[in-house]
């Protein structure tokens, strides 16, 4: 028999095969032993695991051991935001079961059907790596993905007490500032003032606020890289990691994908890229697919676009600080540092 790898198998610490198929019996989920049991490729701070029982192949999606996550309350949304999209038209992985308490793995989880397709930021198959055209259907499938998201009834769903809808725009700024002010435990870190434009954008957003907007549920990180496409076409397969869903405005998600677009040929620091690039919408071209199918305002996405930037970039920065501190890779740090400093260069650009 082969070695373990110890980098590979790590997984093995927070998920106990014995109970994960002695629950799986109790809820008749195939007979036998769990085999062939492996992270697949490519990168999320959640544990997945895929797996095979009897002839069924399962996901099981589970938090890892941080303690600045809630991550079983992170399961807990995910699964039930899962479970309300299985009559829509909403591309996501197909929820097979769900444990809410920590008493099986040492943390709420939940099993789902895995997605049959490919993460293009990863890389692109021969045919998307081939044709341009499919590639611009890849950028409009995208944001197709969040006009079916947007549509979803949160009410009928049952999500209504997903997220607070009410002051949602007015909380942004203040959620955030807060988020990076306390950032000043971490020793070590430089701080907020190396961050051009940090204050500027944030006014600028209390001052151009729209005035009101319809609720409805959102992915809260929504990019290239958290999708994944079908291998027979430029359709999506799946949106994944829903770790910051919640209910507010579905604006936010294509304003989060004007923040982390490349414009023209430039791969900005803070974009998310695939290669090669050339085919892919522009911008301008996102934003009028998305306007075909919804009746919402669009007025204000420059608005979205600008919060997007400030969020995600005040995200991102979180981890340059606790790289600073040591409990996190100073790498990592940089590079994702480097990543808020592009989304403020852009935010800046379109407020001037």
């Amino acid at each position: 028999m082969a070695a373990q790898n110890p980098a590979l198998d790590a997984w093995r610490e927070l998920v106990d095969l014995d109970r994960l198929a002695n629950w799986m019996d109790e809820r008749g989920l195939e007979r036998g032993p769990i085999e062939e049991a492996a992270r697949p490729p490519g990168g999320t701070q959640n544990i997945l695991l895929k797996f095979r029982r009897g002839e069924r192949w399962f996901m099981l999606r589970r938090p890892p051991l941080a303690a600045h996550m809630n991550g079983s309350e992170t399961m807990r949304r995910e699964a039930r935001v899962l479970a309300a999209l299985a009559d829509t038209d909403v591309p996501h992985p197909r929820l097979i079961a769900a444990e809410s308490s920590e008493d099986v793995l040492g943390a709420a989880f939940y099993l789902m059907e895995p997605v049959d397709g490919f993460n293009a930021t990863v890389g692109l198959p021969p045919l998307h790596a081939g044709s341009p055209q499919i590639r611009h259907g890849m950028g409009l499938a995208l944001v197709d993905g969040i006009a079916a998201l947007g549509r979803v009834d949160h009410v009928a769903k049952g999500l209504s007490d997903l997220g607070r809808s009410e002051g949602f725009l007015e909380r942004q700024v203040g959620r955030w500032k807060k988020q990076l002010a306390s950032y000043a435990q971490y020793e070590g870190w430089a701080g907020p003032g190396e961050i051009e434009g940090v204050e500027e954008v944030g006014a600028w957003l209390d001052a151009h606020r729209p005035a009101s907007f319809k609720p409805g549920v959102i992915h809260g990180d929504y990019h290239l890289a958290n999708v994944m496409y079908r291998f027979d076409g430029p359709e999506l397969a799946a949106i994944v990691d829903w770790e910051l869903t919640t209910v507010g405005d579905p604006l936010l998600d294509l304003g989060w994908l004007m923040a982390t677009w490349p414009q023209a040929d430039a791969i900005e620091a803070g974009t998310v890229s695939v290669k090669p690039w050339d085919g892919f919408p522009t911008m301008d071209e996102l934003i009028d697919r998305y306007a075909g199918q919804t009746d919402r305002d669009l007025t204000h996405m420059r608005w979205y676009g600008v919060l997007a930037c400030y969020k995600l970039g005040i995200i991102l920065e979180g981890t340059n600080a606790r790289a600073a501190a040591g409990k996190a890779e100073k790498a990592t740090g940089d590079a994702l540092h480097n990543q808020t400093l592009g989304l403020f260069r852009r935010a800046l650009t379109w407020i001037g």
